[in-house]
């Protein structure tokens, strides 16, 4: 190879080698300058992340706090009722009769139907009850207060013929599931008074648990 060509040759390399290195210089000075552009980017997208992540914290807690109050509220069940009727009585029946007091006096969480005479629990807890009876002396009195089909209490007054009006009630304390069944039972050949006064069938819950 001759001196010409050698020369030609360093010179084309030389050209190369200085455009390369040109190249790279200008690839480091963008990303020089690009980079402060990114890290601001990055500290933004940070301390939106935090700022985020306290809201969802704040959240979480007012749900909380939200729940604590939900749960402290106090449900309130209570209700009395009357059997109603002209002044008249009830019974007696040849079997054993769910005394259905048609006058409501009050409802409060829906717990006594009027149609049925039976209160049904609308939450787990501890509830009072108390039935009352006023009737005649021609006939014996037997109410039972009946928790799902089992008797619990009873009021009783026997037949009397020189006693002609007969009162009488009884009361307890039950620890009652949700939907437990609570109702007064005539029992056979017994009877009551109806009117919207007397012959009462009330109750309430004394705590929920």
């Amino acid at each position: 190879m001759n001196f010409t060509v050698l020369l030609f040759v360093s010179l084309f390399c030389g050209l190369i080698l200085a455009t390369e290195d040109s190249a790279n210089t200008e690839t480091e000075q963008t990303i020089e300058s690009c980079f402060p552009d990114m890290c601001n980017l990055l500290k933004e997208f940070g301390a939106l992340r935090e700022k985020l992540g306290a809201v969802e914290t704040r959240l979480k807690d007012s749900e909380t706090q939200i729940q604590e109050l939900k749960s402290k509220e106090k449900t309130v069940v209570v209700f009395s009722a009357a059997t109603g009727g002209e002044n008249t009585a009830i019974g007696p029946f040849d079997k054993d009769t769910t005394l259905v007091f048609r006058t409501v006096i009050t409802n409060i969480g829906n717990g006594y139907n009027q149609f049925t005479g039976i209160f049904a629990a609308p939450v787990k807890g501890v509830y009072y009850f108390t039935f009352y009876h006023h009737a005649g002396g021609s006939h014996i009195v037997s109410l039972n207060l009946i928790k799902n089909n089992n008797p619990v209490v009873q009021t009783f007054d026997h037949r009397s013929s020189g006693d002609t009006a007969d009162n009488g009630g009884n009361a307890v304390f039950l620890q009652l599931q949700q939907g437990d069944q609570v109702y007064v039972r005539l029992d056979t050949n017994t009877h009551v008074w109806g009117n919207d006064l007397v012959t009462t069938f009330s109750g309430f819950l004394v705590n929920q648990d």
